[in-house]
C-alpha cells in the first residue's frame, strides 16, 4: 500500500526523503488505527514524491480519520475534504473545504478593455457599486456579493466596442483567507460574537 516493496531491502537511512515519508506513514496505519495523525507529510519533497504521498493520503482517508497538520495551504485544499484551522489554541474555523474554498471569491472582478469608457459609464451599469482604475486597460469593478454584473459589463463592452479581452473574477487566496481567520481582529470579532 505504502509502495515500499521495491527498498524493502534498503536500510531507512539511505532511503530518499519521500521513501522515508512513506516508511513514518507505514509505520503509522500499520496497526489498523482508527484515525491516523500526519504532521507536514510533504515538506522538503520533490514534485513527483508530494503527489504521491498526496494519493496515499487520500487512498488512508477511504480507511482511516486522517488528521493533516500543516502550514502548507495548498496540500490542505489537495488532500482535505474537511478543514479545521486553529489560532492561538482555539478552534477559529470549523467547515468543509468546499466552504473554505468558497470564501475565496469576493466582490469583485477586473475588466481589461483596449477602449475603455469613462468610469462613470461603466458605475451606471445595474449592479455595479464602484470602478475603480488599475491602469490604462484595467479597472476593478466592485459589486455585491450575492450578484454579479459582469454578464451585463460583457454584454454592453460588446455592444459598445469597448475591445473586451478580459473579465475575471477576483479570488482570494487560501493564504489571505488563512491570515484573514487567524488575525487578532478577526480573532477578536469571533470571541465579541460569542460573548453576545
Amino acid at each position: 500500500r505504502c509502495g515500499l516493496g521495491a527498498v524493502s531491502q534498503r536500510l531507512i537511512a539511505n532511503l530518499s526523503k519521500g521513501y522515508q515519508q512513506r516508511v513514518g506513514i507505514a509505520q503509522a496505519v500499520i496497526h489498523s488505527p482508527s484515525v491516523v495523525v500526519l504532521d507536514e507529510p510533504t515538506v522538503g519533497l520533490d514534485p513527483i514524491q508530494i503527489r504521491e504521498i498526496r494519493k496515499l493520503i487520500r487512498e488512508l482517508g477511504a480507511e482511516h480519520g486522517v488528521i493533516l497538520s500543516t502550514h502548507i495551504l495548498p496540500e490542505v485544499q489537495m488532500t482535505c475534504d474537511h478543514v479545521q484551522i486553529i489560532n492561538q489554541g482555539e478552534l477559529v474555523f470549523n467547515d468543509s473545504i468546499e466552504n473554505l474554498t468558497r470564501q475565496m471569491d469576493t466582490d469583485s472582478f477586473v475588466l481589461g478593455c483596449r477602449h475603455l469608457p469613462a468610469l462613470e459609464q461603466i458605475s451606471a451599469i445595474e449592479g455595479v457599486e464602484t470602478v475603480e482604475a488599475i491602469d490604462e486597460t484595467h479597472v476593478r469593478v466592485r459589486h455585491a456579493v450575492a450578484s454579479s454584473p459582469a454578464e451585463a459589463v460583457a454584454a454592453r463592452a460588446v455592444q459598445e466596442s469597448w475591445g473586451l479581452f478580459e473579465l475575471s473574477p477576483e479570488r482570494k487566496s487560501l493564504e489571505q483567507i488563512f491570515v484573514e481567520l487567524t488575525s487578532m481582529e478577526h480573532h477578536g470579532d469571533i470571541k465579541e460574537e460569542e460573548a453576545a
